[in-house]
């Protein structure tokens, strides 16, 4: 008996792998087991776990920042911002990855959402490189990571639903991850910085003819509002968290009200535009929670046969360290990542270690901001790396599939390196909520 709970575990991880819809092998798995070993009554019980779903203030931030996410992708705000950076940094040796990595960090914290950052800097960015003589796999690279930086720099989806999961608070979520986002985005820079000084040809400076002819087509008026209004909805969405005013969730009003506002006054937004938008938020909004609803299901199995207590016992027993089963665990995240998506690995993974987490008294906020980087390396990993099929679908045809995965190697060694930084440097992602803390007395 003992053994059935990590039986019906391998087999949902099986059935995922061999491609079946993930809420429904979830759901379905779940509604087997639960009449088998159990009655009638555990369908009332998993309809109140589904109320409880539903009845979740905090989960009502992922529509509203999924709807602000690609409000800024069609409307065009982050198309602008892309090419006046790209213009600003031209002159400089590496000045377009440059533009592509600071915009894909700005683009994190005003959207948060991995698929439209990649598609539209793809669409803008990689031509423009490779025109200009960039190594394919240095600008794939460069793009692809860059997109990803919207898991872990807030507001982040994968951190709403991590607090979600760990039953802890996303705004504490939010204030630690802000470092560790803003400090991949610097290494990222070195990164190339060091390129472009040992090898230029990879990453050379744009002409400075086109430079002038662009700044000779846009004054500076234009410039200041392609800054301006992202920093706006950064600061109006960030700020209200940090500062107190608003929860997440009225931040991700906030953001997705400002989004429509901003790209209203840019005249850049319209009834056609705003359907498509509502469309593509229903549709990933629901994807999200089918697979949620179906997770709580098999969750609520899984405890029922006391899988959580067998999994707690099985490593007490075993006299693992906190330390030894937290490499276990990210260790086994990074692997899972190559294979199955982020929403699934939270869905399904983190609830069954979660309990294990808290036996060992493990500091949850420090393990959410790790398995969020971990999770973000997911989308960076073949052969399921959901940021490489992105960027591969909107590559011109020269682009081939072997350059994107080779691009992209240096930016998951990087992260992976970060992540051990941040194992053996907890303290670090606590340097601006104890800022923040001591501000606000």
């Amino acid at each position: 008996m003992d053994s059935i709970p990590i039986i019906l575990f391998l087999i949902v991880f099986v059935m995922i792998l061999f491609g079946y819809p993930v809420a429904l092998t979830l759901g379905g798995i779940s509604v087997l087991a639960g009449l088998i070993f159990f009655d009638a009554d555990f369908f009332y019980l998993v309809s109140l776990r589904i109320y409880g779903i539903m009845n979740n203030f905090v989960l009502l931030a992922v529509p509203l920042f999924i709807f602000m996410g690609l409000t800024l992708e069609k409307s065009g705000i982050a198309e602008k911002l892309l090419e006046t950076m790209a213009i600003l940094f031209g002159k400089i040796k590496g000045g377009l990855a440059y533009s592509v990595i600071i915009v894909g960090g700005m683009l994190a914290a005003s959207t948060g959402i991995v698929g439209a950052t990649v598609v539209t800097m793809g669409l803008i960015s990689l031509p423009t490189m490779l025109r200009r003589g960039y190594d394919p796999k240095l600008a794939t690279g460069v793009i692809a990571s860059s997109g990803t930086l919207g898991q872990i720099i807030p507001p982040s989806v994968v951190l709403v639903l991590l607090g979600s999961v760990l039953n802890i608070s996303v705004g504490n979520l939010f204030t630690s991850a802000l470092l560790p986002g803003m400090t991949l985005v610097f290494l990222y820079l070195i990164y190339v910085a060091i390129l472009s000084v040992i090898n230029p040809s990879m990453a050379p400076a744009m002409p400075k003819e086109v430079v002038e002819e662009f700044r000779r087509k846009k004054n500076t008026l234009d410039i200041i509002n392609a800054f301006f209004l992202p920093f706006i909805l950064i600061f109006a969405v960030l700020g209200s968290i940090f500062m107190g005013i608003a929860s997440p969730t009225e931040a991700a009003g906030i953001g997705a009200l400002g989004a429509l506002t901003l790209s209203y006054i840019q005249g850049s937004i319209n009834l056609k535009k705003l359907k498509d938008i509502s469309a593509e938020t229903t549709k990933l909004t629901s994807i999200v929670f089918m697979i949620l609803l179906g997770a709580t299901s098999f969750s609520l199995v899984f405890r029922g046969l006391e899988g959580d207590k067998i999994l707690v016992e099985l490593i007490t027993s075993s006299n693992l360290s906190s330390e030894v089963f937290l490499i276990y665990v990210l260790i086994t995240v990074f692997i899972t990542g190559f294979f199955i998506d982020f929403i699934e690995i939270i869905f399904i993974v983190v609830p069954v270690i979660a309990p294990i987490l808290i036996a060992l008294n493990i500091d949850l906020i420090w393990v959410g901001i790790m398995l969020a980087i971990n999770l973000q390396t997911s989308f960076l990993t073949p052969p399921f790396g959901f940021s490489l099929f992105y960027l591969k679908s909107v590559s011109p045809k020269e682009i081939k599939t072997t350059d994107i995965y080779k691009g992209v190697v240096p930016f998951v060694i990087i992260q992976v390196l970060f992540l051990v930084f941040l194992f053996f440097n907890p303290e670090y992602i606590y340097i601006i909520p104890d800022f923040l803390e001591n501000y606000n007395s």
